[in-house]
């Protein structure tokens, strides 16, 4: 998917967006600046209701691509290096909301379907994929 940011989309447009492709993960949004040894503190969490033009250094529109082969630390970064917006992905577990910190390497698909597996209990297609927390342990 190419998603075109520009200064008058809302934080929740965006976050809809992503979460329409990916709806075992979601998008934050943190104060620029905020990330200390990649810790996200809540209160810098920026609310849904602010405009892109409100919080990004880069006042330029552009596009970015995102598709299930982006990895996590790829969106990140591409999200600061094009706009200097600070984001951090969260994959659901169960009722809870996980920071992607750990598995930053893995693709977004592999999160969304792992995330989509810890939260609806439906067995995983294949016994050893690459999000297989367990993939290392002998059979």
């Amino acid at each position: 998917m190419k998603l075109l940011i520009k200064d008058t989309m809302s934080v929740r447009d965006l976050q809809f967006a992503f979460n329409n492709l990916f709806p075992f993960l979601k998008m934050e949004f943190f104060r620029n600046g905020t990330v200390v040894e990649k810790m996200y503190a809540l209160n810098k969490l920026l609310p849904a209701s602010s405009t892109i033009g409100e919080i990004w250094k880069k006042k330029e529109a552009a596009e970015i691509e995102i598709s299930d082969n982006t990895k996590v630390k790829e969106l990140e970064n591409t999200f600061m290096d094009k706009f200097g917006l600070t984001i951090q992905i969260f994959r659901k577990s169960g009722n809870l909301w996980l920071e992607t910190t750990m598995t930053d390497n893995w693709t977004l698909k592999q999160q969304n379907e792992h995330g989509k597996e810890i939260t609806t209990g439906k067995p995983k297609e294949e016994s050893k994929s690459d999000f297989d927390l367990n993939r290392d342990q002998p059979d």
